[in-house]
């Protein structure tokens, strides 16, 4: 007769050592159950999203294990980010290919912790399953809202000014290198693009200024002109962007200079996770010194306007044109 642990499975094993000792919270119920149980706060509403990374597409399979854990928890609190949502927890279903050994998994159970706590988004629970293709990291993230203030893509009127925050396309040029891109970047600037596509940086500090002063706001992943472009159809509105006000970092913009045509992966390439949001003229001022308060660099790129269409404009006021103007899977 077998004993008591042998008849505990692998999964369960795999669960029990890796992901139970980041379920701290009284809700996820040490992972023992088959779901969590959570009190949304008084006078909120829920914030749900959900997003998936995969290997050979979202990271290298090479990369550092911690560091794909930390991104697929990343790239969904850009997304409350953007609502002007607190995380509350996250959900995360793992998909694994047998080359996932107890030492990746081990770096991943520890980047993800890191981030967790850091960013104070405890685990709930999830799923893992073994895959025959590359590893798949799904995570659904649960935010909160004062009732009824949730930031929407919708929302945009003519006359409001277009922001963004951080600097852009520093994470699609790092990709570019990362493939074999030339540009002549001494090691600080490429290293500097590389890790900007490796980690985001989710705008958590900035969900009160947007709450108070945005009209509508969504983070920007596939894309600057095409996340503005999605935007602007749900809004029913248009958008001009100065092309020249768009902040670039200093590596970024040393790969235009040995490249322009490196401006267009820039500015359409995906992977910021920056914010993008528009505010009415008389919020500016205010929107301005609530993202400096909250030690968030934010530049103001262009307008709304009536009409259905996107013009990003070059110094000389002549309209750009892309190949594409995002990234997409399909």
């Amino acid at each position: 007769m077998g004993s008591q642990s042998d008849s505990i499975s692998g999964e369960d094993r795999l669960i029990a050592r890796f992901f139970a000792p980041l379920a701290r919270e009284p809700g996820a119920l040490g992972l023992a159950d088959d779901a969590a149980v959570i009190a949304p706060p008084a006078d909120c509403d829920l914030v749900l999203k959900t997003d998936a990374i995969v290997g050979g597409v979202h990271f290298f399979v090479e990369d550092e294990a911690g560091d794909v854990a930390r991104k697929a928890l990343r790239v969904n609190l850009s997304d409350l980010a953007a609502k002007g949502a607190t995380p509350l927890g996250f959900l995360l279903s793992l998909a694994l290919p047998a080359s996932a050994d107890e030492r990746w998994l081990a770096a991943f159970a520890e980047g993800l912790r890191a981030d967790a706590a850091h960013y104070r988004c405890p685990l709930f629970g999830g799923d893992t399953v073994r895959t025959p293709g590359p590893t798949a990291v799904s995570v659904a993230v649960i935010g909160s809202v004062p009732k009824g203030r949730m930031v929407r893509r919708a929302g945009a009127r003519p006359g409001d000014l277009v922001f963004v925050t951080g600097t852009i396309g520093d994470a699609a040029l790092g990709l570019a290198l990362r493939r074999g891109a030339g540009w002549a970047l001494d090691h600080a600037l490429g290293a500097h693009l590389r890790a900007r596509y490796a980690l985001p940086q989710p705008r958590l500090a900035l969900i009160d200024a947007l709450r108070a002063h945005a009209s509508a706001a969504m983070d920007v992943s596939d894309g600057l002109i095409g996340d503005l472009a999605r935007l602007c159809r749900v809004s029913g509105v248009a958008a001009v962007v100065m092309a020249g006000r768009v902040p670039l970092s200093e590596a970024a913009a040393a790969a235009v200079a040995a490249d322009p045509t490196a401006l267009e992966i820039a500015l359409t390439g995906g992977d910021d996770y920056e914010v993008l949001c528009t505010v009415p003229p008389d919020q500016a001022a205010g929107f301005r010194a609530a993202a400096a308060a909250a030690g968030v660099a934010v530049s103001e790129i262009g307008t709304i306007e009536p009409g259905t269409a996107v013009r990003c404009l070059d110094a000389e006021g002549r309209a750009l044109s892309f190949r594409r103007a995002a990234f997409s899977h399909f």
